[in-house]
């Protein structure tokens, strides 16, 4: 996946892990559904920017939060 930085146009590197320090787990995104197991979850990546720093943080999974 190719990203563009939102502050100066350079293309960031993408796939990079997100972590939380001293926590083993790091962060997930949660939908809730409407029945018992029809939560759905997907687990964030970022993309950086080499030339500023810019952050962006993103879900491969995002067609499974269309519903």
């Amino acid at each position: 996946m190719r990203m563009k930085c939102n502050q100066c146009q350079s293309e960031m590197i993408a796939d990079c892990r997100v972590n939380v320090e001293g926590a083993r787990y790091g962060i997930k995104i949660i939908k809730k559904g409407k029945g018992l197991f029809s939560n759905v979850s997907a687990k964030p990546k970022a993309a950086v920017c080499p030339n500023c720093g810019y952050v962006s943080f993103y879900i491969d999974e995002y067609e499974q939060f269309k519903q």
